[in-house]
């Protein structure tokens, strides 16, 4: 499950402060202040996105101990074929259960990656951590990344992406429903997350009787 929007991007605007003193501290900062540097933004399919998730993967494995990771994979809307999405590649990280999680997040640098801690509860399996990738003191930058860190499992999202690309009406519902949600909540990215929920539920409880 991706984090919360208002919660990271308070999170982004804090570490952002630190490096801009043109950037106010979260307290200073309005809702709509946040919602308009960083808005919920749709593109029509990129077909250069695998190619960042590529080169974001080969990033990881230079910068981390390839012995602690299980599997690094690319999901969510930007990994399916010909699907609209938020240009924000998703990747998951997946670690072994024997991992010194603190070691481990000080492989990935500041500012370059800006770790987040997830609360502890059941859409947050551990070891409830994201890295964001890509924030800066004006906005987006041209690549944008979001790394769910969690120990090997088997997960919805995976689930969910392969039922998209197997299905291409289902997949072009799922962007009729983005466009018309952003139209409601581009400027509320919880909103437009939870808007998506029952679509994504009801697709993946599909692929999963299945067998995608």
């Amino acid at each position: 499950m991706k984090y919360t929007g208002t919660t990271y991007l308070c999170i982004c605007f804090w570490f952002l402060m630190e490096k801009s003193s043109q950037i106010k501290s979260p307290d200073e900062l309005t809702d709509e202040e946040r919602a308009a540097l960083f808005p919920v933004v749709l593109c029509e399919y990129n077909p250069e996105w695998p190619d960042w998730f590529a080169d974001e993967k080969v990033r990881l494995e230079q910068l981390l101990n390839m012995e602690d990771i299980t599997g690094i994979t690319h999901y969510g809307s930007t990994s399916v074929p010909g699907l609209m999405a938020k240009p924000t590649i998703d990747i998951l990280l997946e670690i072994n259960e024997n991992v010194d999680v603190e070691k481990f997040i000080t492989s990935l640098p500041s500012p370059e990656y800006i770790c987040l801690r997830q609360p502890t509860s059941p859409v947050n399996p551990p070891p409830h951590l994201v890295f964001l990738k890509g924030y800066t003191p004006t906005g987006f930058a041209e690549r944008v990344f979001h790394i769910h860190v969690r120990y090997p499992g088997d997960w919805d999202e995976l689930y969910f992406r392969d039922y998209l690309i197997k299905h291409p009406d289902t997949a072009a519902g799922y962007a009729a429903l983005k466009r018309k949600l952003k139209e409601q909540y581009e400027y509320d990215r919880d909103g437009y997350t939870a808007a998506k929920g029952k679509f994504i539920r009801e697709v993946t409880l599909r692929a999963r009787k299945e067998g995608i």
